[in-house]
């Protein structure tokens, strides 16, 4: 049964659902599609922080569910944003590239760069998150390696927060077995 009984403007025009909830009813519609990705993206294009960070984050539940959910518009969308100002942005779009990255293989050179821009920022959960898809991106054992694998273990050495430091130990230890 695929009942969308509002749009996504409405859903975030209603005072009477939490911003958790937002999210939750977000990923549901795109799981059960009744909630293109893309109608979403296009969304949250021409929305402002907030609301975008929950779109994404609705798409990073949904990626976690099903990675298959995303499309190289996604994966687009997703690489772009870790460019932007706000944190919260950052970080979601972080951890979709975590859930979808082993479906683009080929085409993750911006999604690093941009990933490798994210691991010094002041926030630790920009830093954790960027950990997290940069670990995923190694454990593939991609033709990345070659410069990636030295750049993690360099950025491992400089990170202070222990929890991030093992992010980027845990898949460095999985790509030399």
């Amino acid at each position: 049964m695929k009942i969308k009984p509002m749009t996504i403007e409405e859903l975030f025009k209603d005072k009477t659902t939490k911003a958790k909830e937002k999210t939750e009813i977000l990923s549901k519609w795109i799981i059960d599609t009744s909630l293109p990705t893309d109608e979403l993206i296009a969304f949250a294009e021409t929305s402002k922080d907030p609301v975008k960070g929950t779109c994404i984050e609705a798409i990073e539940y949904a990626t976690k569910h099903t990675s298959s959910l995303a499309d190289e518009t996604v994966f687009t969308f997703v690489t772009n944003t870790l460019t932007e100002k706000a944190p919260r942005i950052k970080w979601e779009s972080a951890k979709v590239i975590g859930n979808t990255a082993h479906l683009f293989i080929e085409n993750l050179d911006k999604a690093i760069t941009n990933l490798l821009a994210n691991t010094d920022h002041d926030g630790t959960v920009v830093r954790w998150s960027a950990a997290f898809a940069l670990g995923e991106i190694l454990k593939l054992k991609t033709k990345y390696n070659t410069t990636l694998l030295p750049t993690l273990e360099s950025i491992s050495e400089k990170e202070e927060k222990n929890s991030i430091k093992k992010i980027y130990l845990d898949a460095i230890k999985k790509t030399k077995k």
